[in-house]
């Protein structure tokens, strides 16, 4: 995980910020009047919790761990990289469980080292997104210096399309690696792609956007109609000696009141998985804590945390924007 920074330069694109449409602001002033939670239905005061899956259909590892995590374990949605070679399995299991919240994970890099993929509109449509080899860029950075936002978003689009056509249900966007969220004009273009799908966004915490000057941007988000968590665990880090476990099981601990997204990196241990990424330790540790560990079970029941997936906010996204729309 990395620090969210967005990049502005001036009062001049704070401006294009604040230029967003805003024919949604109705449902913005609810938003204001009442919680998250409560208009989900729920008290102020409870303490609700989104475990999203990301890099869902990266490989087999990544969808087995994902699959089992939200059929038996702990992990209520997911987001899928629709790019990768993996897509056509996950999206089976979409097709034979639709209620389950699982959104698309918009991927404009390929960062591993032998494991690549192309973008879905072809390197012929988006060329500023494909290095040499004809793969998207390995770094967020790369993808800045070489392609335009118009692009970017064109294969965001086409991405969440490709997994409607595939039968999936989609609740949701997120950025992989944050690609989209890094840059003031990506995310602009991130924010206007979700009102246009009237599509719930993952959002950074509001202490986030405050560190990265952009206290305004949530804000921005709300009067486009768009509905996102209170807080998203994003930037926390582990105490020094502490374990992978111990630092979840204290982000769930001390979960305050509202809507929170935690995101983990399923995979299950294989040797697909250590081929493919650097990290397979850390996401199969993450699998097993948020599937199969007793611990973090007795956590969330003490902590009396409520766990919904995307879903619930979708409806209410596009119940919230038909009526103001009136």
């Amino acid at each position: 995980m990395r620090t969210l920074i967005v990049v502005i330069t001036g009062l001049a694109a704070w401006t294009m910020v604040m230029s967003l449409p805003s024919r949604m602001s109705a449902s913005g002033v609810q938003s204001v009047q009442r919680s998250l939670a409560e208009r989900l239905g729920y008290k102020a005061t409870d303490k609700i919790l989104i475990i999203n899956g990301d890099d869902t259909g990266m490989c087999h590892a990544a969808n087995v761990a994902t699959m089992d995590a939200l059929d038996n374990g702990l992990m209520t949605s997911a987001t899928i990289m629709v790019p990768c070679p993996w897509f056509t399995e996950i999206a089976r299991y979409a097709r034979a469980n639709p209620a389950k919240g699982l959104g698309v994970h918009l991927t404009h890099t390929s960062e591993w080292q032998v494991y690549r993929w192309g973008p879905v509109l072809g390197a012929d449509k988006v060329p500023g997104l494909v290095d040499g080899d004809g793969y998207l860029w390995r770094s967020v950075e790369d993808v800045y210096a070489h392609a335009k936002v118009a692009e970017a978003k064109a294969e965001a689009r086409a991405q969440v399309e490709r997994a409607l056509k595939a039968g999936i249900d989609v609740t949701h966007i997120d950025s992989h690696m944050g690609t989209m969220q890094y840059r003031e004009d990506f995310h602009r273009a991130y924010l206007e792609l979700a009102a246009e799908l009237n599509l719930p966004v993952r959002m950074g915490s509001p202490e986030t956007y405050e560190r990265a000057g952009l206290p305004g941007i949530r804000e921005q988000a709300t009067k486009l109609g768009l509905v996102f968590p209170d807080r998203l665990i994003h930037e926390e880090r582990p105490e020094p000696n502490e374990s992978r476990k111990d630092f979840w099981l204290r982000m769930v601990r001390t979960l305050k009141p509202g809507v929170t997204e935690l995101y983990i990196h399923a995979s299950v241990d294989s040797p697909e998985a250590r081929a493919v990424a650097g990290s397979w330790k850390e996401r199969a540790m993450d699998y097993e804590i948020f599937t199969r560990d007793p611990d973090m079970r007795k956590a969330m029941e003490d902590n009396h945390i409520i766990r919904i997936s995307y879903r619930p906010l979708r409806d209410l996204q596009r119940k919230e924007r038909a009526a103001a729309a009136k």
